[in-house]
């Protein structure tokens, strides 16, 4: 099945970005001129080889036979991340393709997928509830959450990080933001993070990490704090701008989340990503969506089965 390249990136420059697991409100910044794929030039996102006569001995994988399509659980506001054009519905982002090269592989078309939107406060019940069959959305893997539901993965190793301008040269990681204005959004884990005294950074707390985008664009503060993947998201629609500097210093991994006791789902997607890590779908997913950051291909950590 080719994938054709969505016209949802023409919009991504002028949507918001929420949190990930550090929780967080939406908003807009951004380059209208933000490169996209199908671009000349651009990364090109790989194709999906839908798998035939597909059997996991799962209850979720047999439920989605039966009705005949898959209910996927993502973001929707997160540029190159998870998103859906407003205009046309159609869903992009690296974490949407993690989720469809899944699909790929269970035996589901692009066309038999039904995505839903769902919160960072809401997805564990979601997922225990049985409204999604997968949930692929910035989701951090911890102990906590296994209590409640399953992980396949992680299959992308995030990290608190920041985005500063291009020209920056005096920030550089996180020991170098002493006296400096980091901005990150009230309420979440980077502004916890950020505020601890060994940093000793200025920090400015705003309702929405566009407005600090905002602020870092017109020079009001210096820098802006949270998972790595979302500012690659921002550093993506503002070529040329802004980056991120690469130097995580928290660790969030992510994983597929599904129901608790769906250990044979929970091996399938396990299988699925190991399987596209090695081939190399998986790094053209990362250079046609948070790679147009210019931040570097790293491959996932290792799978963790349990």
């Amino acid at each position: 099945m080719k994938l054709r390249q969505s016209a949802a990136f023409a919009a991504i420059a002028v949507l918001a970005l929420t949190a990930t697991a550090c929780g967080g409100k939406s908003g807009s910044a951004g380059d209208k001129q933000a490169a996209k794929p199908g671009q000349s030039g651009a990364p090109q996102l790989p194709t999906y080889t839908v798998a035939k006569d597909v059997t996991v001995d799962s209850p979720t994988f047999k439920a989605a036979k039966a009705r005949g399509k898959l209910i996927i659980g993502s973001k929707a506001d997160q540029p190159y991340l998870g998103f859906e054009d407003q205009s046309t519905k159609v869903r992009s982002g690296f974490d949407v393709e993690i989720a469809k090269m899944i699909a790929a592989d269970l035996g589901f078309t692009d066309k038999q997928i039904e995505w839903k939107t769902v919160d960072s406060g809401i997805r564990e019940t979601a997922i225990s509830k049985g409204q999604v069959d997968y949930y692929v959305g910035t989701y951090t893997i911890n102990d906590k959450r296994k209590k409640l539901v399953g992980f396949a993965g992680p299959y992308y190793k995030a990290g608190a990080d920041l985005l500063v301008r291009k020209d920056e040269t005096a920030i550089t990681d996180k020991s170098t933001v002493k006296g400096k204005k980091v901005c990150s959004i009230v309420g979440s884990t980077p502004l916890q993070e950020i505020k601890k005294p060994e940093y000793g950074a200025k920090v400015v707390e705003l309702a929405k990490y566009s407005d600090c985008v905002q602020q870092l664009l017109t020079k009001q503060v210096d820098a802006v704090t949270t998972d790595d993947s979302i500012l690659k998201g921002y550093a993506a629609a503002n070529p040329g701008k802004l980056k991120v500097t690469g130097h995580p210093f928290t660790e969030e991994p992510y994983g597929v989340g599904m129901n608790k006791d769906d250990k044979a789902l929970r091996d399938f997607v396990n299988t699925s990503i190991e399987k596209h890590v090695q081939d190399g779908t998986y790094k053209k997913i990362y250079e046609a969506t948070l790679g147009l950051s210019d931040a570097k291909y790293v491959a996932p950590p290792a799978v963790q089965r349990y």
